[in-house]
């Protein structure tokens, strides 16, 4: 007797923002053969172009993911994951917090029209400044917190992690960071709880190379800025977001640091912050709440007062 095949659907990812992070994310997706992406953008014919490379780009290199660019929100409909990258980019001495109310308003619209047309998929916010325009996003989708994500701790932890290497002079892949707290200048890098190879790196490096590393962390997205003098970081961010996409996508369960909703972890309520976080099909599955000394505690709630205080500017 024949078996009943199930009708089959591919994942499908809307990135939404069709600049350098969203450009780079849709080929990341593809290229990994996660998900048919629809690349959407409010510029007339630029997602379609980049759509357009890319699926010649992945022609020569013999994929076969379907990559649409489009202006009509009605393309992301049935979305699996939302990725929110749409946005004012920061420029050379613009702080995070400088584009709240500009990338709001862009946030707002964006949630509550993708949303509306995909209204079983996971939002995950690339947008800065990115804890605040997370907390917007659950606010506005109406959400379960657990389906609305911010990407910043993939990023921040890397940062770290490339410092650490440059600064041993070592391989990357041997080096595991903890960073928590907002994606900001009050992020919390823990050395402690940073290892090479289960070596602590207070072990390998001076307190003198420490202190610098962990500064060089918070102002990473910076000093990238400063570098590029017109633009900001685009490969780094989207490998991070793509890290995310394929953990849920995927269904791994991977625990990764992200911007997820707390309900009482860390002594925190009510705040998207960064915390080691359980991805998997259903998104944030589990906050680990790692023992932090009374100290490092005391600075991550001063990272949560100060989201908490541009979140009642909204």
């Amino acid at each position: 007797m024949p078996t009943q095949v199930e009708d089959y659907r591919s994942p499908k990812v809307t990135v939404v923002g069709a600049g350098n992070v969203g450009g780079m994310l849709a080929q990341r997706i593809a290229k990994q053969n996660l998900a048919d992406v629809v690349l959407y953008d409010i510029v007339q014919g630029k997602p379609q172009g980049i759509a357009l490379d890319l699926l010649q780009a992945h022609t020569i290199s013999d994929l076969d993911r379907q990559i649409i660019g489009t202006n009509d929100y009605s393309d992301t409909k049935d979305s699996d994951i939302i990725v929110v990258t749409a946005g004012l980019p920061r420029k050379d001495g613009m702080s995070r917090n400088d584009l709240l109310r500009i990338n709001a308003s862009i946030v707002k619209d964006v949630v509550q029209s993708t949303i509306s047309l995909s209204p079983n998929a996971i939002l995950l916010i690339v947008t800065n400044p990115l804890d605040v325009m997370t907390y917007l996003a659950w606010q506005v989708s109406g959400l379960p917190p657990q389906r609305v994500i911010g990407m910043a701790g993939v990023l921040d932890a890397a940062r770290f992690q490339t410092f650490i290497a440059m600064e041993l002079k070592i391989s990357s892949a041997d080096i595991y960071t903890t960073v928590l707290g907002g994606h900001g200048d009050l992020m919390l890098p823990l050395p402690r709880l940073s290892t090479v190879n289960g070596v602590p790196i207070t072990e390998l490096l001076s307190q003198e190379a420490i202190t610098r590393l962990v500064e060089r962390t918070r102002n990473g997205g910076a000093e990238i800025v400063q570098l590029l003098q017109n633009g900001s970081a685009y490969f780094a961010p989207s490998a991070a977001v793509n890290v995310m996409v394929e953990s849920i996508i995927s269904d791994r369960h991977r625990v990764l640091p992200a911007a997820a909703y707390l309900t009482g972890e860390y002594g925190l309520r009510d705040i998207f912050m960064g915390v080691p976080v359980q991805l998997g099909r259903q998104g944030a599955e589990k906050i680990v709440e790692l023992k932090l000394l009374d100290e490092e505690l005391a600075a991550l709630h001063a990272s949560a007062a100060s989201i908490q205080a541009n979140i009642n500017l909204l």
